[in-house]
């Protein structure tokens, strides 16, 4: 096993990836093992560590995960808050809309009627162009990328023209929810927070 262990369990989003994060660019490490006992840190820390150059298995013991990271190349790039995945990288030749959705409807006053609304947005979507780069779900948004959602087959589409949909790992956690999750990727609040300073425009509904 390696010398360097980073023990995250019990804690919860963003800590295991911020942690890790600091222990790569203090130690620099060719290898490590981070331990964590939830599955929102499992996927964060797997997809931030393959990120930075590391080869990444996981295996599960009772009660957490076991995540292997060995350096792909002699040197590793020092992580920056802007680098901390790779699809944050900014690209100067188009502008950048992050959507952040807070609410499984539309509005408010009724929900029926805000279903129907936000189905009805998610299928218009397209027609704001390539500028549409990112949608993060959040709060009780996070029920939309659920199996049963109404709205998923718009957010498959959305994904499959190439929009990131990222659904919060805290969120899912608090609702019970991780196992239900049905497109997007598992995301931590330091992603939504470089997001938020990478867009150049941010909408909020």
């Amino acid at each position: 096993m390696p010398e360097i262990v980073l023990d995250c369990q019990s804690l919860q989003c963003p800590d295991p990836v911020i942690r890790t994060k600091r222990l790569l660019e203090a130690q620099d490490p060719e290898e490590l093992i981070v331990i964590v006992d939830n599955e929102a840190a499992l996927e964060n820390v797997t997809r931030f560590l393959t990120a930075q150059g590391y080869s990444v298995s996981s295996s599960l013991e009772p009660g957490m995960w076991l995540i292997a990271a060995l350096k792909k190349g002699a040197a590793a790039a020092t992580a920056q808050p802007e680098e901390v995945a790779a699809p944050l990288a900014r690209d100067p030749e188009t502008m950048k809309t992050l959507l952040m959705i807070i609410s499984p409807v539309f509005g408010s006053g009724d929900d029926e009627l805000g279903k129907l609304l936000m189905k009805k947005f998610l299928a218009t979507l397209p027609e704001i162009g390539k500028s549409l780069w990112r949608i993060v779900l959040l709060n009780g948004g996070v029920t939309l990328a659920l199996t049963d959602s109404h709205v998923l087959t718009e957010l498959r589409e959305l994904e499959a023209a190439g929009v990131d949909v990222f659904v919060c790992g805290a969120c899912l956690e608090h609702f019970s929810h991780v196992s239900q999750k049905a497109v997007g990727e598992i995301t931590n609040m330091l992603d939504v927070v470089t997001s938020m300073q990478v867009a150049d425009k941010v909408i909020r509904i």
